[in-house]
């Protein structure tokens, strides 16, 4: 059994949510077994099941050790960023899930990884995500960073919660934004009659905090740079379509319908810094526009 400590940085959320939100892998079901079963404590007192969150709490969790990852590893080509013994960060391509998941139970990034890593992958994530720290959206290309043993596991997690892991996203969006940058600072939750979707809202939300600024300005269309703040679920996606400005191809939060030949959003994990577990180094890495990118940015300048 392994035991983690989690700080809180919100007030006011019911602890399981909280709990699933902030523990990577961990699901709302699994949250609620680990308080049920006391293994959630705050100064060593187990809380209970209606315990609501204060910001600057800290939780001591006490997870199950790792299962027998039950992913089939494939050889699977990845395009490597970055690797050493603790952590391996690769360019995931448009159109690859991350890990497993119903009507996808193979070929995702976690059987690449498997392939390629073999049982050099933490197991906090569990079962079907051993190694995953942070997710990216099927159809958002880019880097993201796996962990190969829990300590750099519980480090990277930790500096997702703190916010010193930078994460910044490159994306092209519908319509001309008038000033050159911004910050959209509103709360995010689970759309309450489509619960695949995310809205921005004050209920059962989460604070959610994107910059943004333009790189280029083009005829009904801008070139934007994004910074998470926050890492909640379709954030960007949400958050431009929220202040008027979706992103394009997004057939989710935006139009209906294909634009420019895209049939899934222009977004894609530009760069990732972190502070490496071991060496206490700063590490930056950046994955270039994918070719499908580049050309909406040639078809643009045409436009123009």
């Amino acid at each position: 059994m392994t035991t983690i400590a989690i700080s809180c940085n919100i007030s006011g959320e019911r602890l399981d949510v909280f709990l699933a939100s902030d523990i990577p892998g961990l699901s709302r079901n699994a949250a609620q077994k680990l308080i049920v079963s006391e293994r959630v404590t705050l100064d060593g007192r187990p809380l209970s099941k209606n315990h609501k969150t204060t910001s600057g709490e800290v939780y001591s969790v006490e997870l199950d050790e790792p299962e027998e990852a039950i992913a089939v590893a494939q050889d699977i080509a990845l395009d490597i960023v970055y690797e050493d013994d603790d952590v391996i960060a690769v360019n995931k391509p448009r159109g690859m899930v991350v890990h497993p998941a119903p009507g996808h139970p193979d070929g995702t990034l976690v059987n690449a990884l498997l392939g390629h890593c073999g049982d050099s992958l933490s197991g906090i994530g569990g079962v079907k995500r051993p190694g995953i720290v942070h997710r990216i959206d099927k159809d958002t290309s880019g880097i993201i960073i796996a962990a190969k043993n829990d300590k750099a596991h519980l480090a990277l997690a930790s500096q997702l919660s703190d916010r010193t892991l930078t994460r910044e996203y490159e994306a092209v969006v519908r319509g001309v934004l008038k000033t050159q940058s911004g910050t959209i600072d509103a709360p995010i939750g689970r759309h309450s009659s489509d619960r695949k979707r995310q809205t921005v809202t004050s209920q059962n939300s989460r604070n959610a905090v994107t910059h943004y600024e333009v790189i280029a300005r083009y005829a009904g269309f801008s070139h934007l740079r994004c910074r998470l703040e926050t890492g909640r679920t379709h954030q960007i996606r949400v958050h431009m379509a929220h202040i008027g400005h979706p992103v394009l191809g997004d057939l989710v939060y935006g139009m209906k319908k294909t634009e420019l030949g895209m049939t899934s959003q222009c977004l894609h994990a530009k760069l990732l810094k972190f502070v490496h577990p071991s060496s206490g180094e700063s590490i930056e890495l950046q994955a270039d526009l994918p070719d499908y990118f580049l050309q909406i940015l040639a078809k643009l300048e045409k436009m123009t």
